[in-house]
């Protein structure tokens, strides 16, 4: 095999494997569970605080 075609088959390999390890990455983040945003309570008042400092 010509040198190129060697590039070209380790290239596709690598991509397959980020590929693959991607799609991984996905699921076990989707498995957590849904996504529930922080209590509002939580959120920082920056307005409040730009207000005591000035």
């Amino acid at each position: 095999m010509d040198r190129g075609k060697i590039i070209a088959i380790i290239t596709g390999v690598i991509s397959l494997i980020i590929a693959i390890a991607y799609l991984v990455i996905v699921q076990v983040l989707d498995f957590r569970g849904e996504m529930i945003p922080a209590p509002v309570s939580q959120l920082i008042n920056w307005e409040m605080i730009s207000a005591c400092l000035f």
